[in-house]
């Protein structure tokens, strides 16, 4: 009994330990997901733009600094479209078990290590692209399952 205990209580801690990103934006004081706005809803699987929404969005002010949520690397610059308008960049980020991909930022770098809450770039102006949305940076699991738990 008290190794089944133990067990559990070990994977408790481990799993609350690796589970919390750090603080993603500058302009907030915590990771708080995007509501709904006349551009859609940011949370995981709502609707937005006519499908559902396979990441998160945390409100974040254009031109605000946006940082590491977990220690790891940069892999490569990620882009949402592809089409090179204002908001078209990004980075795809490994580490600590997660691969992630985070849009709408200007990053300082698209390769090399990073440290959880190391400055990793800034939020471009949404707002030139899609306006009234709720600025914000669009944070997606590579294999596309929710990343809400780990805010």
């Amino acid at each position: 009994m008290q190794r089944v205990t133990a067990a559990i209580l070990t994977l408790v801690i481990s799993s609350a330990a690796a589970a919390q990103w750090a603080k993603i934006c500058s302009s907030e004081s915590a990771n708080k997901v995007r509501g709904c706005d006349p551009q859609g809803c940011g949370g995981y699987n709502y609707p937005s733009a006519g499908r559902k929404h396979k990441g998160v969005d945390v409100v974040c002010q254009d031109g605000a600094e946006v940082f590491a949520p977990f220690s790891g690397r940069v892999v490569k610059q990620a882009k949402p479209y592809g089409n090179g308008n204002a908001i078209d960049n990004g980075v795809q980020l490994a580490g600590a078990g997660f691969c992630i991909k985070m849009f709408y930022i200007k990053p300082v770098k698209y390769s090399g290590s990073i440290k959880k809450g190391e400055k990793i770039g800034i939020l471009l102006p949404l707002q030139k692209v899609y306006r009234g949305i709720i600025s914000h940076v669009h944070i997606q699991n590579c294999d596309l399952t929710d990343p809400t738990p780990y805010l």
